[in-house]
């Protein structure tokens, strides 16, 4: 590792946390199934012999399952206080859980049901199957919905993400809308807990038409209003280091945003053939009034196709996401571990994060040092420090361990840690810092995997 000049830090900013609404959410979520259970509980008399039993446990799987579908919705929402509070991918990670159990809960329903009046009937499984599903009513919007969702998890798993583009991937994920919809009109007209009960019906509907209408407003309308407010168009492009390029919009009055340093939008470019694919890319420089910047490294098509945009050329802005700002912090000293393109976040917050702050900056060569030159000022200006982690001249990695940060760092347990970076990568330093003994609280991690 090698340092650039520094100078005495400046004094420290009092610094406060603020706490995530992480575990009220989740709190909410596991009560809100606790009272469907209660739901199924309150309208059950007594269940006897094994077709009572399948089918009391089909109906308590159905209606968790419909419960699930709204939750999974609702987290899809982008909803600026999980986006920004817990972040983005926090709830990504509760939304592929929400998507496994949803499926599992669906596979449970159907199978515990169809063999519950299977029994029921003296029929066979197929005939059962068949009746259900051509002369119940609601029941083939129903199983169509069913088709869609299953379709939604196969794209979902990683073994297909991997072999699947981003673009088909999103595109088949959106069906989760029309799955949910189809799905939705059998839960009233066959399920026994809503059935001449007017109280339990309404809170149904409640339920999901507020989910409802926070994907209409969050996904739709906003995003609407944001662009046609702000007018958003690339000013220009330049290259950083071997295929990192960085991208300047301007717009009006963006100060409105309320974006903040580490934050990220999700950006089409509507020009040059990009403008079906919404990318997370964070600011890599403090928003200003009238110009945001990100910094893009060029992994794939989308990406690469960044540096032939014109300046021009009209932008469609989400945002802002994420929570790996200056809230997070608890001390009045921060390291910041930054490898690759993303140190694009870590750069707008080594400008404006309060108190001592010292960057480390991974990467295999001098030239990939994106925004080094940037990042040096900064160092120069605050009285920070630059740290880099390069190869050696044979392609030795560099020693990150929790030894060498420990020896490197001294009181490292008491700094505020942010780490951004390649998935490997953030999990080794991840891994290296509670060895080093920095508690999880003050490990701040956000990643793009979404």
């Amino acid at each position: 590792m090698t340092t650039v000049e520094t100078r005495r830090a400046a004094p420290p900013v009092p610094v406060t946390g603020r706490r995530s609404p992480a575990g009220p959410v989740l709190a909410v979520l596991w009560a809100g199934a606790a009272a469907v259970l209660a739901l199924w509980w309150a309208d059950t008399g007594s269940v006897a012999g094994t077709a009572g039993l399948l089918t009391g446990a089909g109906r308590i799987a159905g209606l968790l399952c419909g419960y699930a579908c709204a939750v999974l919705v609702a987290l899809m929402a982008r909803v600026p206080l999980l986006e920004t509070r817990i972040g983005s991918d926090r709830v990504a990670r509760w939304h592929a859980m929400a998507g496994r159990y949803t499926v599992c809960l669906l596979v449970a329903h159907i199978v515990l049901i169809l063999t519950g009046y299977a029994a029921q009937d003296r029929a066979s499984l197929w005939h059962e199957t068949a009746t259900v599903v051509l002369d119940y009513p609601d029941m083939l919007k129903a199983t169509a919905g069913t088709v869609l969702l299953f379709a939604v998890g196969i794209t979902s798993m990683r073994a297909v993400r991997r072999r699947t583009s981003h673009e088909f991937w999103y595109y088949v994920h959106l069906l989760t809308y029309a799955a949910v919809f189809l799905a939705f009109f059998h839960q009233l007209t066959l399920g026994d807990e809503f059935n001449g009960k007017p109280v339990a019906t309404a809170v149904w509907y409640t339920l999901y038409l507020g989910v409802a209408a926070l994907v209409l407003w969050f996904r739709v309308l906003a995003p609407v209003r944001l662009n046609r407010r702000h007018r958003l168009r690339v000013e220009s492009v330049h290259q950083e280091a071997p295929g990192v390029y960085s991208v300047v919009v301007h717009g009006r009055h963006l100060e409105e945003l309320g974006a903040r340093p580490g934050q990220f939008f999700r950006w089409r470019f509507l020009g040059e053939g990009m403008g079906w694919t919404s990318t997370p890319y964070s600011l890599s420089a403090p928003p200003r009034p009238d110009r945001l910047r990100i910094t893009v490294k060029a992994l794939g098509d989308h990406s690469a196709a960044v540096a032939l945009l014109r300046p021009g050329t009209r932008v469609w802005a989400e945002g802002p996401y994420g929570s790996l700002t200056a809230d997070r912090a608890t001390a009045h000293r921060s390291l910041l571990i930054a490898a690759g393109v993303g140190v694009t976040p870590l750069r707008a917050l080594f400008e404006t994060l309060p108190g001592e702050v010292t960057l480390l900056y991974r990467a295999r060569r001098a030239e990939d040092l994106a925004l080094g030159q940037e990042l040096e000022a900064i160092a120069r200006w605050r009285g920070a420090q630059v740290l880099y982690a390069l190869n050696g001249p044979g392609g030795e990695r560099p020693d990150i361990s929790a030894q060498s940060l420990r020896a490197t760092f001294p009181g490292l347990a008491g700094h505020d840690v942010y780490l951004c970076g390649p998935h490997g990568f953030a999990g080794d330093m991840y891994e290296a810092l509670r060895a080093a003994g920095v508690p999880d609280r003050r490990i701040h991690h956000e990643s793009f995997e979404l």
